[in-house]
Parts: structure tokens; C-alpha cells; sequence
């Protein structure tokens, strides 16, 4: 028990217990059970020929497009920032840490209206893209981009405070006995933080894949080629076709899922966390 704290009545804990498992299934457990029962109501067969429409085979495709190319670009800027920021103190230090969690501020939807201000047919850059034949904007790159922008702090942020606590001795050591700056990097500093890495990563790409905000701005719903799963999935519902909707919300909701068994694992093989279950 915690030094100081007050014993808690037996009756008191199994009230905040039911009323924090109450509140699990009423807002988590219900919502994900009912969109398995819908998407099999109509049986396997029904959901399979959902799922294997052309236009959600292609929004299936494009999410996991996005995906593959937003998670890695987020791994070495999280890197590079973590990096940064977190061994090394100088000028606008703290500017760049606030600039790194603007997107938790912005919503997605105002930074993908300033994708298509700045991409866009009108926008600043807009001539000079038409002019070389370049589309941004209701094309898979614009998608990207607000996934990028929307996803970029999940790896950064988990790095950043682990990086800042464990120091620099090690680096310093290791460049003492002569080690260059890559085997320094990966022999010492990524040993250290694999764990947060992994765990911002599974975040990153639960975000990525569900995003809708900024790509629903920036696709312009062109079914079959800039519709993502989630868009599809509104799409579905605003035509009626609820099973089918619900259908493919079951394939996001899987995805879903494993993100979060993911994310599990990676809290549970962390050293810090470990470190933590060892006191108690």
C-alpha cells in the first residue's frame, strides 16, 4: 500500500470496481461486440462478399498504403527528435517540443483544409503542381500527408522524456572508447529506448489506419481510388448498406485490436514497466 493513504473499505473498492467495469462495457465492450453481431448478421458468406467488393478491397489496400509509408517516416523523425530533444539542450528547445504536439491541438479537419490551401487546384503551390503534372490533393500523396501530420508526435513523444531521463554518459562513453556516431547510435541509444520506440509505433499505426478528419478534406471520396476504410465505411452507412458497413467497420475494428494487443505486449516487455511490477 501506498505510504500515507487511507485503507479503502472493502465496499467502496467493489463500488469503484463496478462502476469502472460498468463504464468499460457500456462505452468499449458493447459498441465492439455490436459491430461484430451486425457485420455477421446476415452470415460469413454476407461478410465475405462485403468485404471482398472492389471498392473495399481498394479502400483495404490504400489504408494499409498509407500505413506502411507514414510509420516508418514517423520511426526516424521520432528517432531524430527523440534525438534531438532529448540528449541535447539548445536555443528553441522548448519551441520545437510545443511544435511537435500541435497536431493533439489542431484538428485533423483544420490541417487538412491547410493541405488543400497549400496543394490545392487554388492554393499556394497549386499552378506550380498543375504545371508539372503533380496532383497532392484527392490523390493518395495528399492522404499521406494529413496522415503524417496527424500521426507524427505518437513516436516523438514516447521517445523524447525516455531519452531525456537515460541521459548521454552512455553515448559519451561509448565515443570515448571510440565508437562512431551509427554504432554509438545502434549499440547503445536504440538498445535503451526499443521498447518506447515499439510502443509509439503500435500507436502510430492504430492512428494511421483509422484516421478520417483530415483525410476525409483532402480525399474527395473518389471511390475505389482515395477512399480509405474508414471513409468507405461512412460511405457505405450514408447508402443504406448497413451490413456492408458494418462489414468492413469489423475489418478497422480488427485492425484495432491487434494494435492494441500490440501495445499490450509492448508495455508489458518494457523495462520500465517491468521495473515497476518488480516494486510493488
Amino acid at each position: 500500500m501506498i505510504p500515507g493513504a487511507r485503507a479503502v473499505s472493502p465496499a467502496a473498492r467493489w463500488l469503484l470496481t463496478g462502476a469502472a467495469l460498468a463504464l468499460v462495457a457500456l462505452f468499449l465492450l458493447v459498441p465492439l461486440t455490436a459491430v461484430f453481431i451486425e457485420a455477421f448478421r446476415g452470415g460469413a458468406a454476407a461478410w465475405a462478399a462485403a468485404v471482398r467488393q472492389p471498392d473495399a478491397l481498394a479502400a483495404l489496400r490504400l489504408t494499409l498504403l498509407v500505413a506502411v509509408i507514414v510509420v516508418p517516416a514517423n520511426a526516424l523523425f521520432g528517432l531524430a527528435a527523440g534525438w534531438a530533444l532529448g540528449k541535447f539542450d539548445f536555443p528553441g528547445r522548448s519551441l520545437l517540443v510545443t511544435l511537435i504536439d500541435l497536431p493533439f491541438a489542431v484538428s485533423p479537419v483544420v490541417a487538412g483544409l491547410v493541405l488543400v490551401l497549400l496543394f490545392g487546384r487554388t492554393g499556394l503551390f497549386g499552378e506550380w503542381l498543375a504545371r508539372n503534372g503533380l496532383k497532392i490533393v484527392f490523390a493518395p500523396p495528399g492522404i499521406v500527408l494529413a496522415t503524417l501530420f496527424v500521426t507524427f508526435p505518437f513516436v516523438a513523444r514516447e521517445l523524447i522524456p525516455l531519452m531525456r531521463a537515460s541521459g548521454s554518459e552512455e553515448e559519451e562513453a561509448a565515443r570515448v572508447l571510440g565508437a562512431g556516431f551509427f554504432q554509438t547510435f545502434f549499440r547503445v541509444t536504440l538498445p535503451n529506448v526499443k521498447w518506447a520506440l515499439l510502443y509509439g509505433l503500435v500507436l502510430c499505426s492504430a492512428r494511421a489506419v483509422g484516421e478520417f478528419g483530415a483525410v476525409s478534406v483532402v480525399s474527395g471520396h473518389i471511390r475505389g481510388r482515395t477512399n480509405t476504410l474508414p471513409l468507405e465505411v461512412e460511405i457505405l452507412y450514408n447508402e443504406y448498406q448497413t451490413q456492408a458497413a458494418f462489414a468492413v467497420a469489423s475489418l478497422l475494428t480488427g485492425l484495432a485490436l491487434v494494435a492494441l494487443v500490440a501495445k499490450a505486449a509492448a508495455r508489458r516487455f518494457s523495462p520500465a514497466d517491468a521495473g515497476k511490477r518488480e516494486n510493488r
